[in-house]
């Protein structure tokens, strides 16, 4: 069994994403973007943070049209689960496999920094060893993290707990962070075997990083396959 973590041109984070990964107890395997085939033994994809392709053009939307996110893309549709981090986030929304889109920060400046994130959903794998309106804290690193979605389909995302995580403030009040509509931070699919969030689960892995937060989002995420 092992944990695919894709790896595109400007990717920066799949090294920190397999750490994390393998100090759980499991095996990643670092996958270059022009391979057409997930390893045999993938049981979970994780899309890691960067700047793939430099975020030309648009973040993740060249890295959508790499030849293994055909294969994500299959292997999602077959029920396998896979979770986007940061630019991973947004590769993720290019390619149609979760709702939404992203735009530049509200500010238009680069956010790095702690923040804090309130579970709004638990009933789905990703979230399932945090209670609802629980904080979370771990880092985020991102110029275009301003999450869009139109008031329709937001509505039906609230109907089927598709929202999981908002930013908050320590008296878990909603934080607009980045300009997010409803301050959101993370979301899966209606089948809620596809994640993703902006912030960074995998800097969050060991008190050396100033969190440890972010394991309980990677176990979940991992516990069930």
């Amino acid at each position: 069994m092992s944990i695919a973590v894709l790896f595109f041109p400007g990717t920066n984070c799949e090294q920190d994403t397999k750490y994390a990964v393998e100090r759980l107890g499991y095996k990643a395997e670092v996958v270059w973007h022009k391979e057409s085939m997930l390893p045999s033994s993938t049981e979970a994809v994780i899309v890691p943070g960067g700047f793939s392709y430099g975020d030309y053009l648009r973040s993740g939307a060249i890295a959508r049209f790499s030849p293994i996110m055909q294969e994500v893309a299959r292997f999602a549709q077959k029920g396998g689960k896979v979770l986007g981090i940061c630019n991973g986030f947004q590769i993720l929304l290019e390619a149609g496999l979760l709702p939404g889109a992203m735009k530049r920060n509200e500010n238009l400046h680069f956010i790095s920094k702690f923040v804090n994130l309130k579970v709004v959903s638990n009933d789905n794998s990703f979230l399932s060893l945090t209670k609802n309106g629980e904080l979370l804290n771990m880092p985020v690193a991102h110029a275009d993290g301003n999450y869009n979605i139109d008031p329709e389909s937001l509505k039906k995302m609230y109907d089927k707990g598709q929202v999981l995580l908002k930013y908050a403030d320590e008296n878990k009040n909603e934080l607009n962070l980045n300009g997010s509509v409803d301050c959101i931070a993370g979301i899966c699919n209606e089948t809620k075997n596809v994640f993703g969030l902006m912030p960074h689960p995998e800097r969050a892995c060991e008190n050396a990083l100033g969190s440890e937060d972010g394991n309980k989002l990677i176990k979940g995420f991992l516990a069930s396959i």
